[in-house]
């Protein structure tokens, strides 16, 4: 019933639609609204959709493939005249006159978006439609509609007489109208693909005037309400080329292959289009070229066209042993396509071509639910997609990427092992996927299709997804997709749109994309919204966490399951994403993701003092509509810088995967992870590191065939136990030739093991003069002639710490609790700093209940007793010896803590057990707590930073497997990271000592009991907090006039962040160091409700004891010296 249902529409969908087509683009049958007001207005005069392709004269400039060495090419990019109004109603009537000067007209680059220029303002908003983000009312536009008009002169080139003459404009936003010499030519409003005018009526010999006059909102924009910035213009390429009357008009490719997946079926179907005055012959001659330039296949074949008449010639041919395109092995050939008439070449035009199957099948392997699993295969593998989402972005341009920039995108996601891309929501430019094809990405093609601000109500006035009256623009803009794409090797998957609710117009767009590639490559048609429903054939939910991948991982799926969006990297984030891979591996119908997503879309600007900074949502405007930093979600900045947690993403997705059978055998097993590629291509180094040297280590080859596993072993016998010294082995895989984007050298996969070698430290042993204590008013004083150490009571603060004469603390500000860290995106999304701000104030404002003072053999104790904000106790003893060592321990009282179990004096059972800590503690027992330590200030000269543990980038508790243990080097300054936003930045993990120094002088080191977490910056936790980024204002979302009218600063405290940018942050006068037991993880899945998992938070009802010692040192290799004592 379900498949009769189907036809049924389909058909009606499909003649609703053409008839649709041909009433708007009849230029004389104008509607009595103007287009960009009208929803079935989608096109007036443009040319149907086809591949993207020019024209050459000659064989061997066509098989550049570059347009611009075509001489029927002509770009028309650079400096034009533009014209702005913030209200239609304000424009000239005789705007688009060519008589009319524009001498008072501004100069615009060409491609950029206007308000990038200074012209009217940059929006952003996530969900809501920036133009009425509540309670929008379609097809009702604003009456203060912005436009721009662009107006330069061009002149046809010479030898193009007697062609026709195409302008092409690639993306302009939103309601183009196309005025050549004062007359109009046409109107588009699909703003990310390509619009293209035959102008052959309105040019004339010598100079003509192109004007395009540019709504900024058009009924289109109901379905371009994308989460990425709101700004309009011409944002892709716009030129001029020109064809022989008689030419190629479109082409389809098939190019996959047989059930041996070694033998090519290729398929080619070329029309021919006729705009001669009389019928003509066409022939049309086809070849096939490997890589060497050698011809694999070729035929010709005639046919006659009448007058305006395109007739299709078909040839298929079938290829044994083809060189198959995968992203492992992105394999061409070139398509050379040479249309001849009477005998004489036409034109010559090239397209690459790369052999692949996609399909959709059950294998024989069974899940818990009893049914077979069904996976996606490409070239018989059921591979894993290794994906992020793309927006345009470019920080100087707005939406315009240059080639350069794709490529230096391409190069970051292949270098980290990527090898997928969603574009999202929106069809990219050209360029795009001629790079995809080149460089071997899966592309997840998605129609520009999103009306989130509607959201998915299916009743009428609800979602325009199921608003029949909204059918022909869905359809237009899946249409203008798949025809245009439809050839490119990398173009994988298509996808209907996202967020745009499911219903009536996306079933039938589905059935569309179902039939028309049904004889081409037959790829899956998938839709995010459309969930379980028939009309999406892979599962691709958002946001899903690890154990919910691990459910259905486990119990099976009728379909193919790839996450749309998750892996929310906004800020500091993309924690466990080890986690969710770790079933993505295990299970076959779970065939990896696509991050949310590539780059942030900050735009560069600078400050009054000329201090550059990104920005974002509501840094344009006054009370604009926002939704503030939510749209810098970016694995890399918005200069391409990669953030931190692009280490996770090369470790997770990494092509080699290592496991322990017996770490003291020296017992490994190394799995090829690649789907087409033996391992031998590859150099597998290995090293034994005892304490980050290396003591043994070698290389080899080996011989794996892909997906399978080999075992191997190191030689790590012979290595012995010794104090401080920890034994690693690390291994790394080397790239031996060249690859494309990965150079020959390069390592694409590593991973370390800790190896079982270990011994007892040496007790330390105290010598030095004698020490004294004495107390003075507040102070607590442990001297000698060789040490100073004061505690205040009332501060709560150790303020002096002299060693030798050096003193260590800057300004008094010593060692003091610390459980609070700046929160991160993720933090606000699920309002940590709010939740969680007792603990803040607990990092202040100290109660001191208790301090003692003791003696040890020749060291003297300081134990000193907190009662926190929270109501529990935080308890540090120092044990100070003679030598200038100080040992710290830290003791956590859990908020579950009874009066009768806690061993405290009277004064602090006192101060503790009271109504008003009790009920504090009640409600901190159910939190968690971001981290518990201490933190301190070192003058500025202590730049200099080595540490033993993870590294070299940042890294946390639920993000850290991508970084190994070693001993690295650097500065307090360079361990600063600049997210777009600031917050927490700058931890590392697991590390055994830390070493401060100065480049003359006397160092610190920190030697932990066991494990410890630590920054050393030259900012305070103070200084990335947003709630402490005075004077600036929250980011409001000003999304009706009620609100922007309403701004309530006492509710927004702790709940919105602050407009901080990174121009903020300014390196202090001392390098400020936290040193943790363990600070929570940074979470993830999502940035609006999701938290770290469980294991990765710091439960707030439980005892925990930790510490590290204060070595002072006059050389930096003191600090492996020191790691070898237990000064407990």
């Amino acid at each position: 019933m379900k498949h009769m249902i189907k036809k049924t529409m389909l058909t009606g969908a499909l003649s609703c639609f053409l008839l649709g087509t041909a009433l708007a683009d009849n230029a004389t049958n104008q509607p009595a609204k103007p287009y960009w007001q009208d929803i079935q207005v989608v096109a007036v005069n443009k040319e149907a959709p086809r591949s993207s392709f020019m024209s050459y004269g000659d064989r061997a400039t066509a098989l550049s493939s570059r347009y611009e060495k075509s001489p029927f090419y002509s770009l028309l990019n650079g400096t034009w005249k533009f014209y702005f109004v913030d209200s239609y109603k304000d424009l000239p009537a005789n705007i688009t006159d060519p008589s009319v000067s524009t001498s008072d007209w501004d100069d615009i680059t060409v491609p950029g978006n206007w308000e990038v220029q200074g012209h009217g303002t940059a929006i952003y908003t996530n969900h809501g439609y920036e133009f009425k983000p509540r309670n929008p009312q379609p097809p009702l536009l604003p009456e203060a509609n912005p436009v721009g008009v662009y107006r330069r002169d061009f002149e046809v080139p010479a030898g193009w007489d007697g062609r026709d003459i195409y302008l092409h404009i690639a993306g302009a936003k939103s309601g183009l109208y196309v005025y050549v010499n004062g007359k109009e030519v046409g109107y588009s409003e699909d703003s990310k693909n390509p619009a293209e005018f035959l102008i052959n009526k309105y040019v004339k010999p010598g100079k003509n005037v192109l004007t395009l006059k540019i709504f900024r909102w058009s009924t289109g924009s109901y379905l371009e309400c994308q989460d990425f910035w709101r700004i309009s213009g011409i944002e892709r390429d716009v030129y001029l080329y020109s064809q022989p009357k008689a030419a190629l008009k479109d082409f389809r490719i098939t190019s996959t292959l047989d059930d041996s997946y070694k033998n090519g079926v290729f398929a080619l179907n070329v029309d021919l289009r006729n705009h001669r005055p009389a019928a003509t012959n066409l022939t049309l001659a086809y070849e096939l070229l490997d890589a060497q330039g050698k011809v694999v296949a070729t035929e010709e074949k005639t046919t006659y066209v009448p007058v305006n008449e395109t007739r299709t010639l078909s040839f298929d041919k079938n290829l044994t042993d083809v060189h198959t395109w995968t992203s492992e092995h992105p394999n061409l050939y070139k398509l050379v396509m040479t249309v001849k008439e009477e005998g004489k070449v036409n034109e010559i035009i090239p397209f690459n071509v790369g052999f692949r199957r996609i399909e959709i099948k059950p294998i024989d392997q069974k899940a818990a639910n009893g049914k077979p699993y069904v996976c996606l295969f490409i070239n018989g593998q059921p591979l894993k997609l290794k994906g992020v989402n793309i927006h345009e972005h470019n920080p100087e341009t707005g939406h315009y990427v240059t080639e350069e920039l794709m490529r230096r995108d391409f190069e970051l996601m292949k270098q980290h092992n990527l090898n997928s891309v969603r574009l999202c929501h929106y069809p990219q430019d050209r360029r795009f996927y001629e790079l995809c094809d080149e460089y071997g990405l899966y592309v997840y093609d998605e129609a520009n299709i999103e009306s989130h601000g509607m959201y998915y109500d299916l009743r009428k006035g609800g979602s325009l997804g199921n608003n029949p009256e909204w059918l022909k623009p869905h359809m237009d803009r899946t249409i203008n997709m798949f025809e245009r794409n439809k050839n490119y090797p990398s173009v994988t998957f298509w996808s209907l749109g996202n967020e745009a609710g499911n219903g009536y117009n996306f079933y039938q767009t589905y059935l569309w994309l179902k039939e028309a590639d049904k004889n081409i490559m037959q790829r899956p048609v998938n839709y995010e919204r459309a969930q379980w429903e028939w009309n999406t054939d892979m599962y691709v939910p958002q946001y899903p966490g690890a154990g919910w991948l691990e459910d259905i991982g486990k119990n099976g799926s009728d379909r193919p399951i790839v996450p749309s969006e998750y892996a929310h990297a906004m800020g500091n984030s993309t924690g466990n994403l080890w986690g969710q891979w770790q079933a993505i591996y295990k299970y076959p119908n779970l065939q990896g993701g696509y991050i949310w997503d590539w780059v942030d879309q900050g735009l560069l600007q600078k400050d009054k003092n000329g201090r550059e900074y990104w920005a974002y949502g509501g840094d344009f405007g006054v009370n604009a509509p926002s939704d503030g930093n939510f749209l810098c979600n970016g694995l890399v900045n918005p200069d391409r810088g990669p953030h931190p947690a692009m280490a996770e993403v090369k470790y997770v997705h990494q092509n080699v995967g290592f496991d322990a059978i017996d770490a003291a055998s020296g017992k490994f097993n190394i799995t090829n992870r690649f789907y087409f590629t033996n391992l031998k291509k590859y150099q597998i180094h290995y090293s034994v590191l005892a304490n980050g040297k290396t003591v043994k280590s070698g290389k080899v080859s080996l011989d794996i065939a892909p997906q399978a596993s080999k075992e191997f072993t190191v030689p790590v016998n012979g290595l012995k136990a010794r104090p401080g010294t920890e034994y690693f082995v690390n291994f790394s895989v080397i790239a031996v030739e060249p690859e494309p984007l990965i150079p020959a050298g390069y390592e694409i996969a590593y991973d370390q093991f800790r190896l079982p070698v270990e011994a007892e430290r040496n007790t330390y042993k105290a010598n030095g003069p004698a020490l004294q204590t004495q107390t003075q008013g507040d102070e607590l004083t442990v001297s000698s002639s060789k040490v100073n150490f004061v505690f205040n009571k009332k501060s709560g603060l150790v303020t002096s710490y002299k060693v030798d004469g050096t003193e260590y603390f800057k300004d008094g500000f010593g060692i003091q609790p610390n459980f609070w860290r700046a929160p991160n995106d993720n933090d606000y999304g699920n309002g940590a700093p709010k939740r969680l701000h007792v603990w803040k104030q607990s990092s202040k404002d100290f109660h001191v209940t208790d301090t003692k003072v003791s003696t040890e053999d020749k060291a003297v104790l300081l134990q000193a007793t907190y009662l926190l904000a929270a109501g529990n106790l935080y308890v540090v003893t120092y044990k100070i010896y003679p030598s200038g060592i100080v040992h710290v321990n830290a003791k956590f009282t859990s908020t579950d803590m009874q009066a009768a179990e806690t061993e405290v004096s009277e004064a602090t059972r006192m101060a503790t057990f009271t109504p008003g800590s009790d009920a504090a503690r009640k409600a901190a027992s159910k939190l968690e707590v971001p981290r518990i330590g201490v933190r301190f200030r070192l003058p500025a000269q202590m730049n200099n930073v080595q540490y033993f543990g993870r590294g070299p980038e940042e890294n946390y508790i639920d993000r850290n497997h991508g970084t190994m243990v070693g001993i690295y080097q650097t500065t307090a300054d360079k361990m600063y990271f600049n997210y777009v936003r600031p917050q927490e930045n700058g931890h590392h993990t697991d590390t055994r000592w830390l070493n401060l120094f100065p480049d003359k002088g006397n160092g610190l080191v920190i030697v932990a009991d066991s494990l410890i977490g630590f920054n050393a910056l030259r900012n305070s936790v103070e200084d990335f907090d947003s709630e402490e980024a005075l004077p600036h204002p929250y980011q409001w979302n000003n999304f009706s006039p009620e609100e922007a009218a309403n701004h309530d600063e006492k509710a927004a405290r702790n709940v919105l962040r602050r407009m901080h940018h990174v121009n903020d942050v300014t390196p202090r006068d001392f390098v400020e160091v936290c040193v943790d037991m363990k600070q929570q993880g940074v979470g993830g899945y999502d940035s609006w409700g999701a938290r770290p998992e469980p294991f990765h938070q710091i439960p707030a009802n439980r005892e925990y004891n930790w510490g590290f010692t204060l070595v002072p040192a006059r050389s930096g290799s003191q600090a492996t010296e020191a790691a070898k004592y237990d000064y407990r």
